[in-house]
């Protein structure tokens, strides 16, 4: 478990630092010019990120599912090498997913103006930009967001249907709060990363609307970062006594 929290870290760091620094410049400067090239760049290690992010939760999903579901085989079944082999599995999939969309994207004419409304170099800005036929790409995001982000989504929800199951047969109230204790943390970083990308991303193009996805897109970056290590903060007994214990040895200030 603390492996994959190690890697959501990761993901998290990566993402801000991927879009963050570089809307701090601009707003700072005020110079809001990127090149092709960049804004390529950008929007490929954001699409990676997001979908390693994805992955990476189903992967948990999984995780905790074997420990709920089946806690007897689950030193076998989550063994070191397993582990290491589905975080490689995560990342491999994760930049390869984006490849499509950056090559054809790329290779689109944008006569219309080259000012993209947005803080950064994001897929649908992009595609309003555009005179020439974006029917490709469209269809790639249907059937990638359909194969691959849905089924994320499905392989999660089917792994807490057994997990809440399951709990639902034990008989001591204790017993089912500890058991769902240690999926907490997991089902609502979930459930705040689906939540915002469904509102992103998963909506008609009539109901489309650019200041509402520049804010749902300024809450996945900044806030979705942040709340996932304070959720599992607050779950963590041991972190908790360690920050009970350092309050205790602060002194009060005293004033002369």
């Amino acid at each position: 478990m603390y492996k994959f929290l190690q890697n959501l870290s990761i993901t998290d760091i990566a993402g801000t630092s991927n879009i963050l620094p570089n809307l701090l410049h601009f707003l700072l400067t005020q110079q809001n010019k990127m090149s092709f090239l960049r804004c390529m760049t950008q929007m490929y290690f954001y699409m990676s990120i997001t979908c390693c992010e994805l992955y990476l939760l189903t992967v948990m999903a999984y995780d905790r599912y074997v420990a709920i579901c089946d806690p007897f085989h689950y030193i076998h079944r989550m063994s070191k090498n397993h582990c290491d082999w589905l975080i490689s599995a995560v990342y491999i999939l994760g930049f390869l997913e984006p490849i499509g969309h950056i090559v054809l994207t790329s290779k689109l004419s944008y006569c219309n103006s080259h000012l993209i409304d947005h803080f950064f170099c994001d897929l649908i800005p992009l595609l309003k930009l555009s005179c020439s036929d974006t029917f490709n790409v469209e269809i790639l995001t249907y059937i990638v967001g359909t194969l691959l982000t849905f089924n994320s989504f499905l392989l999660t929800l089917i792994s807490y249907i057994y997990i809440i199951s399951t709990i639902l047969k034990i008989q001591s109230t204790h017993g089912r709060q500890k058991a769902f204790s240690t999926c907490a943390s997991h089902l609502t970083c979930v459930i705040i990363l689906y939540m915002t990308i469904f509102c992103l991303y998963v909506k008609p193009n009539t109901s489309y609307s650019l200041d509402r996805d520049k804010l749902f897109s300024l809450l996945y970056i900044v806030l979705v970062p942040l709340l996932n290590p304070l959720v599992y903060t607050m779950k963590n007994k041991q972190i908790i006594f360690a920050l009970n214990k350092l309050s205790q040895q602060v002194k009060p200030l005293s004033f002369r």
